[in-house]
């Protein structure tokens, strides 16, 4: 980890935008800023869990999306449009994941437009792994106080809500 920056460069950069003029969407563009840093702090962080794994967190995510289904097997639109990624992303994931032994694919049993991908024993073991994993070093510890995290929770997905991520 790097050493710390003496002061906040995003506070600093909202400073800036107020001289500049632009102070009616300084601090909208120091919350955005900071949303974004603090995405890449958390990314960086679940990387270094899931490395050992040999997972990406967007690997993690299909495998344990996949965990969660009830017969271990999605269709792969589904599975695209519920972790909200394309479908080629959903594919090169797909390929790793299959070369790797954690899943395979195969045909729909009723429509023959559609594949299916289902977790190997090998893969519902690794997610269980990789899912305890990010528990303990990530989630139990995720440097956000338990009133932070409903107050984020509520403010992050209602503007996800109103930037049409969902409707309910």
């Amino acid at each position: 980890m790097a050493t710390p920056l003496p002061r906040d460069p995003i506070a600093d950069a909202r400073g800036n935008w107020e001289r500049h003029g632009w102070s009616e969407v300084a601090a909208p563009m120091a919350a955005v800023t900071a949303i974004m840093r603090t995405q890449q702090i958390l990314l960086a962080r679940i990387e270094g869990v899931l490395k050992p794994f040999g997972l990406t967190f967007a690997r993690y995510e299909l495998l344990t999306l996949l965990s969660f289904a009830r017969s271990g097997a999605l269709p792969m639109n589904k599975a695209s449009a519920l972790l909200q990624v394309h479908p080629t992303s959903v594919t090169n994931a797909v390929d790793r994941l299959q070369d790797a032994g954690l899943v395979i694919r195969s045909p729909h049993p009723t429509d023959g437009r559609t594949t299916l991908i289902g977790l190997t024993r090998e893969g519902r073991t690794l997610a269980r792994q990789a899912t305890l994993a990010l528990n303990s070093a990530v989630f139990a510890q995720s440097g956000f106080g338990e009133q932070d995290i409903d107050e984020l929770i509520r403010i992050l997905g209602s503007f996800r809500r109103n930037a049409g991520d969902f409707s309910g």
